[in-house]
Formats: structure tokens, sequence, C-alpha cells
């Protein structure tokens, strides 16, 4: 459905720094420079962050997540460990299971340097 997700910067370096580290957790190589963005690719999509092209400073989106799916508690952790170590900051509660109608979930939530929230995911077996 989706051919990429893109949330803005004030800063690029910093962000290249960040979902360098974050996303290396997940199996993602660094992230490579086009102009005003730096775009994460993967077998299964690709993530970038953007210098607003209006020139006007980035925002979060109130309600906005993005979530990253992971194989395993263990990546969720290691995930949410490098976005804290790396600049960001853990939000919501603290990494662990949640029950919804739609299963078991192991969750973690963060905001990166810029503020925008992200998730990682990995959803438990049935019991």
């Amino acid at each position: 459905m989706f051919s990429h997700v893109m949330v803005g910067t004030n800063d690029l370096e910093r962000a290249r720094s960040f979902y360098d580290a974050l996303l290396g957790t997940l199996g993602a190589p660094a992230g490579w420079l086009d102009r005003h963005r730096i775009f994460w690719r993967t077998p299964t999509g690709v993530f970038a962050v953007s210098n607003p092209i209006n020139g006007e400073p980035a925002t979060v989106g109130n309600g906005s997540t993005v979530g990253f799916a992971c194989q395993s508690p263990e990546q969720v952790d290691a995930w949410h460990a490098s976005g804290v170590a790396n600049g960001g900051s853990s939000c919501e509660e603290p990494p662990g299971v949640r029950e919804g109608t739609t299963g078991r979930l192991y969750l973690a939530y963060l905001r990166d340097p810029d503020g925008n929230k992200l998730c990682a995911m990995h959803r438990l077996p049935k019991a």
C-alpha cells in the first residue's frame, strides 16, 4: 500500500545519526543523502527524513505515529534503547506487552529528536 514514509526534520545530520542507529537495530543500512532528504531503503519499505521543501520549520503531526515491524521482543527493546541512547525520548508506557483487539503486541514508543512519534511492534504468538 505504501511506497514510503517521510517525516520532517530541522537538522539532517542529527536525524541521520539518530536514524542510522535506530534503524540499524532493524537491519537497515545507513541512510543516503539526496539534496535535502535522507533515505533508508530495505526490501520491505523506505523511510525518509526531509527538511521541509517550503522552507518553514518542520513540525510534528499531532496524532501521527510511524510504526516499525520487529522480529522479536528483544529487537523491540534494542530499537528503544538505541533511540534513547541517540537523542530520542521514551514516551507512552515502558516497552512491553499490550493486549488489544488485534491480539497481544510487544510495543515500544519513542519521540525522535524533532518530536516525531515512533513505535516498534512485534506481534506475539496467540496463546
